[in-house]
This record gives structure tokens, C-alpha cells and sequence, in this order.
């Protein structure tokens, strides 16, 4: 499975709104799994100054992810596949 980027300009969203989005992409991403298409949900990172929000996800491809956020009904700009460069611990 590969790493995909989903880029989102938010901008005038809440820090309450976030998380509902969180929960949100989250509820998909697991309901993908639960239908046959494995879906994870990794994180996300918000940049408050730039309303941008960055979300990580695992997925066979780009349109797996793409359903998820559709599903979910959230916004995005863009998504790419990415490398994860998270430090094991």
C-alpha cells in the first residue's frame, strides 16, 4: 500500500469543525476497510496561518482515497501520493 497526500484549503473552519472532519475521514476511511477496500487514515497536519490542512492516508490508490474523502464530504484540492518520513520509535 502507498502513502497519499490529501491537500484541503479550510479556511474559517473551527478548531471544533476540524475535529468533526477528523472523525469524519476517520468513519470513512474504516467503512472502505469494512467493504473490501482497505482505507487508513494516518493523520493530518492544519496550518492555521494558511487555512491549509494536510491529511495522510494508506490506500492500494489515489481513488480509494479520493471515495473516502468524497464519502466523508470533505473538501480537497488535490491528492498525491507521498512518502511518510515519520521516525520509527
Amino acid at each position: 500500500m502507498a502513502v497519499y497526500m490529501v491537500e484541503r484549503d479550510l479556511p474559517g473552519i473551527t478548531a471544533e469543525q476540524l475535529a468533526g472532519a477528523q472523525r469524519a475521514a476517520i468513519a470513512s476511511a474504516q467503512k472502505s476497510t469494512t467493504s473490501g477496500t482497505p482505507v487508513r487514515y494516518i493523520r493530518s497536519t492544519f496550518v492555521p496561518g494558511e487555512a491549509r490542512c494536510m491529511c495522510l492516508f494508506e490506500a492500494s490508490n489515489a481513488d480509494a482515497v479520493r471515495d473516502v474523502n468524497e464519502s466523508a464530504g470533505l473538501p480537497f484540492t488535490r491528492i498525491v501520493e507521498a512518502m511518510d518520513l515519520t521516525p520509527a520509535r
